[in-house]
């Protein structure tokens, strides 16, 4: 990458999100704001996964800006559906992304649909008042932290979400596995689950999901990334 500079960065949340489309890339780590953030590197582009969350996600943005110098940046990664008829695997790019926390908005062009980031993992009944507030069809927990750390710095933005789960399904409590980081502690949750049978099935069915999910949006990825 010449002189650290990168046209293009994603911030996503979790690397197994999108761990097929960077496992051959250069791993490269390095410290901002007394943190330590690990890139991923493919020609002008450049990947972080930044951890779960508004404030994650707007620390991994603004490293990523003071460190690489980017001209756009994707917010990339998991979204829930408001809408019955959108499905797990739909890849979404929405016109509008706005925060539940205040209100503000962000638009995109050549998206379609809005998306509204809330402060945690939206359970069915949240979705729907989410919906009928916002007028919003899909929902995240990171795209307007880094919409704002674009709008701030006068950079392009653009997101590419992933429908994980349909407006029904009901999350098992994972707020308690997230560390002040906002990293998932995937280990301490597989214990919490394996102790309660009960939560087997959401569990599986959340992890059908994820993968389906994470295979359509690193398809999307690719084709975004090397045009």
């Amino acid at each position: 990458m010449e002189g650290n500079r990168s046209k293009i960065a994603v911030v996503a949340a979790l690397e197994r999100e999108v761990r097929p489309l960077i496992s051959q890339w250069r791993v490269i780590e390095k410290d901002y704001g007394g943190r330590r953030f690990r890139f991923f590197e493919d020609g002008k582009v450049v990947l972080v996964c930044g951890g779960i969350g508004a404030q994650a996600a707007r620390r991994a943005a603004e490293a990523t800006i003071a460190l690489f110098q980017p001209k756009v940046i994707y917010s990339a990664g998991f979204a829930g559906a408001l809408d019955r008829r959108v499905k797990v695997g739909e890849v979404v790019r929405p016109a509008r992304v706005i925060s539940a926390n205040d209100g503000s908005s962000i638009g995109v062009e050549g998206g379609d649909g809005v998306l509204v980031s809330f402060e945690s993992v939206a359970s069915p009944e949240q979705k729907t008042k989410l919906r009928d507030s916002f007028g919003a069809h899909f929902v995240d927990m990171e795209a307007s932290a880094v919409a704002h750390a674009t709008q701030v710095h006068g950079l392009g933005f653009a997101a590419v979400k992933v429908i994980s789960d349909e407006l029904d399904f009901e999350f098992p409590a994972t707020e308690q596995f997230v560390d002040p980081q906002g990293n998932f502690r995937e280990g301490r949750f597989a214990i919490f689950a394996a102790l309660r049978p009960w939560l087997w099935p959401k569990v599986l069915r959340l992890a059908r999901n994820s993968r389906v999910a994470t295979q359509a949006l690193c398809e999307e990825l690719r084709k975004i990334l090397t045009t």
